[in-house]
């Protein structure tokens, strides 16, 4: 479904993507693992093709997102959903009205036929009948199931979550990672996760990858993520002071 070939990028003389190369599998759940600031958020950009390489190739579903035109690349970004982290909803909007908003500006549904797929939406991530309240009257998890409704509204192939489980509580954490899990079975998607969040990675993951100055170090599965024998990866998920990563400046994020 994703294929990132010897990804470039710098921003002046920082260099953030260094010759990453990246597969992901139709309907598989990639977790991609990094520390903050260290390019993991550059690379979502480039996926979805808010950000062109200064050299090498994104595929998405067989298409070169480099080579896109912008009306193109707007066609094409209906293929994917993504919930940011701080769930990003249009605060002067009501949550009916944010769910369905790519809907209004993107599609050539009528109203009734968008109302229908915001209840569908709502519904599926367990908040029926919300439809009227304000994002300001909503709980931290409640925003990131809005959020998550929003993103499977205009039925995506590919989901990106980006830190799904920052700013919530641990129990609330748990479930976001349930309802992840639940639409990925039942709406049998391509999902990329990007967290720091190691109990979430371990939960949702097909496959983890880990990014490391601009460069995938390794990828595989949970229990080999658990039992690797890179020391760069072992300190990262232990959360270890002391190995081979230093606290050198974060990159731009």
């Amino acid at each position: 479904m994703i294929e990132l070939i010897n990804l470039c990028k710098s921003f002046e003389n920082h260099i953030v993507l260094d010759n990453l190369n990246l597969t992901i599998e139709n309907g598989e759940t990639m977790v991609i693992l990094g520390r903050s600031g260290c390019g993991k958020s550059v690379m979502l950009k480039h996926i979805i093709g808010i950000m062109k390489p200064d050299s090498g190739q994104a595929f998405i579903d067989g298409v070169d997102m480099t080579k896109l035109s912008p009306k193109e690349l707007n066609d094409f970004r209906m293929k994917f959903g993504m919930l940011f982290q701080g769930a990003a909803l249009f605060d002067s909007l009501n949550v009916g009205e944010n769910v369905g908003f790519a809907l209004y500006e993107h599609t050539n549904l009528s109203g009734s036929q968008i109302e229908k797929r915001i209840k569908e939406c709502l519904a599926l991530v367990g908040l029926s009948g919300i439809e009227n309240l304000k994002p300001a009257e909503l709980s931290g998890g409640m925003r990131k199931r809005v959020g998550l409704a929003r993103a499977i509204a205009v039925n995506p192939q590919i989901i990106m979550y980006d830190e799904p489980t920052t700013g919530v509580d641990p129990i609330m954490g748990d479930a976001v990672n349930e309802l992840i899990i639940d639409l990925h079975d039942k709406l049998e998607i391509t999902s990329i996760a990007v967290t720091h969040d190691m109990v979430s990675a371990y939960k949702i993951a097909s496959r983890i990858a880990m990014l490391y100055e601009g460069k995938i170090i390794e990828v595989g599965t949970p229990h080999e993520i658990k039992n690797t024998k890179n020391p760069i990866v072992k300190q990262f998920i232990t959360g270890a002071a002391t190995g081979p990563i230093t606290n050198h400046k974060s990159a731009p994020h």
